[in-house]
C-alpha cells in the first residue's frame, strides 16, 4: 500500500472513529507527521486524558499504550504493533521484582516510568526522566529508597541527590549504545558543538555532556540555547521535529558502538511500528491493550502521587 493511501485512509478512519494519534518522538518521520501530538511517553498519556477521542492510537510501544490505558479506562487505546517492546520494561520482571523487594522492606519504591502496569502496581511512586530529581528530593531524606528499573538514570540520581539509592539492574539498549570514542572524534571535529544526551546514558557519556536532560528537556535546550552544533545523545528519532524548529543549526546524532545503516542509536522496538500498522490497527480496532481493573487501580496511585507532586 502506498504511502498516500494509507495517510487517507487514516485520516477518514480518524474521523469516522473520533480517534487521536499520539506518536513518541522516536517514531519514524511519516508517523510523526500525520499524529496529533508528538511527545514523550507521559506527556503523550496525559494529552490523551484531555482529548474527547474515543479511540487512542498509541505509537510507540507496550508499557506507554499500558500507561495511556491506566490514565484512559473509558477510552479504547490501540497500538500499531502488539511485540513492539522495551528492553528496560522487558528486563523487570514483576516475578524476580518482587523478590527483591522484600530484600529491602524498609524502602519506598520508585519506579521510572518506562516500566509494566504489574511494576507500577509494586510502586509508592512513578517518575519521569524530566521530574525523577524532584520525586526522590519530595521523600524524607531518612527514608531508603528503592530505584528501578534503570540503573543508569539510578547513577545519575544518586549523584544529583546525594541519596543513596539500591538500584535494580536494568537498563535501555539504545542509550547503552552509544561510542564515547566516536562521540570524541565527532566532538574534535566539531569543537564549538554541545553535546545533550539522556540521562539513560551510561556515565562515560553522561560526563562530557554540556546538558543532560529528559527527550522534551533535549529539545528545549538545543531550542534555546545559543550554540549553532548539537551532538545529540539519545534515540535519533527526536532530531525530524527538532530540525524543523532549529533550522539554522546543526544536529548530528551520536554515534553508536555498532555499524549500523544509520550510525546513530535508534530503537528497533519503536521502528516496528509503520504507517500500515498503524492504518490496520484503526480500521480492525486491533491490538487493543486492555488492563484487568484491579491492576488498573493500583499502577494508577503511584502515578497520580507522581502527577500531585509534579
Amino acid at each position: 500500500m502506498d504511502n498516500n493511501f494509507l495517510r487517507q485512509e487514516i485520516t477518514r478512519l480518524k474521523a469516522e472513529k473520533n480517534a487521536v494519534i499520539l506518536a513518541h518522538y522516536y517514531q519514524n518521520e511519516e508517523i510523526q507527521e500525520i499524529a496529533d501530538f508528538i511527545g514523550d511517553s507521559l506527556e503523550l498519556s496525559k494529552k490523551a486524558q484531555n482529548t474527547n477521542a474515543d479511540v487512542i492510537v498509541f505509537a510507540g510501544v507496550h508499557f506507554m499504550a499500558e500507561t495511556a490505558k491506566i490514565l484512559n479506562p473509558n477510552k479504547k487505546v490501540l497500538l500499531p504493533d502488539w511485540d513492539a517492546g522495551c528492553s528496560l520494561a522487558d528486563g523487570c520482571d514483576p516475578k524476580y521484582f518482587k523478590l527483591f523487594k522484600k530484600q529491602y522492606p524498609n524502602h519506598i519504591v520508585v519506579t521510572y516510568i518506562n516500566c509494566s502496569a504489574e511494576i507500577k502496581a509494586m510502586s509508592d511512586l512513578v517518575c519521569t526522566s524530566a521530574n525523577a530529581k524532584k520525586i526522590i528530593g519530595s521523600i524524607p531524606e531518612t527514608q531508603k529508597i528503592i530505584f528501578a528499573p534503570d540503573e543508569n538514570l539510578g547513577n545519575y540520581l544518586k549523584k544529583e541527590t546525594k541519596r543513596d539509592l539500591v538500584l535494580w539492574k536494568g537498563s535501555c539498549v539504545v542509550h547503552e549504545a552509544f561510542s564515547l570514542d566516536k562521540l570524541i572524534e565527532i566532538y574534535n571535529k566539531n569543537p564549538k558543538a554541545k553535546i545533550a544526551a539522556h540521562p539513560e546514558s551510561e556515565s562515560h557519556i553522561l560526563k562530557v555532556a554540556h546538558y543532560i536532560g529528559s527527550t522534551s528537556g533535549i529539545i528545549n535546550f538545543i531550542k534555546t540555547d545559543p550554540a549553532a552544533v548539537f551532538i545529540v545523545a539519545t534515540e535519533a528519532g527526536i532530531l525530524h521535529e527538532l530540525s524543523k524548529a532549529v533550522p539554522d543549526k546543526t544536529l548530528i546524532p551520536a554515534p553508536s558502538t555498532e555499524d549500523n545503516s544509520c550510525a546513530c542509536s535508534e530503537c528497533a522496538f519503536m521502528k516496528m511500528n509503520t504507517l500500515e500498522k498503524l492504518y490496520l490497527c484503526l480500521k480492525n480496532e486491533s491490538p487493543e491493550m486492555k488492563i484487568s481493573e484491579e491492576l488498573r487501580i493500583e499502577a494508577l496511585k503511584p502515578i497520580e502521587r507522581m502527577l500531585e507532586l509534579s
